[in-house]
């Protein structure tokens, strides 16, 4: 059975935690937060970019560390209420679905930039849908005992708007950072 070693040299996680930082800030300090139905339900801001960002550079693996420590230390530093494990999980997943899109990609030669838009918004679709569609509301219905389909309408306005701007800023900045990619 033929094994693919995982590489996780000091310089990748050197630079996953730059993007730990970036999002930290983006996440916790740089938002606006918007109650629904009396609850600050739905925090609005592009803390999500730079894990979706070490999924796509660094893989899953760390994709899915660079999430949770992000989320971890955030909280630690700034929370936003109680500590709910499902968000850690959402915050992990940020980070490893972007980077098992990327291994789809190049395995499957979808196109010659595995950057582009198109393939950043796929991305960026499944990954939304996923983790704060599904997920997050989830995890907010049952931290706050309000119905699922009560908090749904507002995450569905928010990603629509979201998930685009998400995909430029990946394809526009992976232009300038793939050089950095193993």
């Amino acid at each position: 059975m033929d094994k693919k070693k995982v590489n996780i040299s000091s310089r990748n996680m050197v630079m996953a935690g730059f993007l730990v930082a970036i999002s930290i800030v983006m996440t916790r300090f740089v938002y606006v937060m918007l109650p629904i139905a009396g609850v600050g339900a739905l925090r609005i801001s592009f803390g999500e970019v730079p894990l979706m960002i070490s999924g796509i550079m660094f893989g899953p693996l760390l994709g899915a560390l660079a999430g949770v420590a992000a989320d971890i230390v955030g909280f630690l530093i700034n929370p936003q209420g109680p500590y709910y494990p499902g968000f850690t999980l959402s915050s992990a997943l940020w980070g490893v679905i972007p980077g098992l899109f990327i291994i789809y990609f190049r395995k499957n030669k979808t196109s010659k930039n595995i950057f582009s838009y198109k393939n950043m918004l796929i991305t960026s679709i499944f990954t939304t849908v996923v983790v704060s569609i599904l997920l997050n509301t989830l995890w907010n219905s049952q931290l706050y005992g309000v119905g699922f389909f009560i908090l749904l309408p507002a995450r569905l306005i928010v990603s629509l708007i979201s998930i685009p701007i998400y995909a430029f800023i990946i394809s526009y900045l992976m232009k300038f950072i793939k050089q950095y990619i193993n």
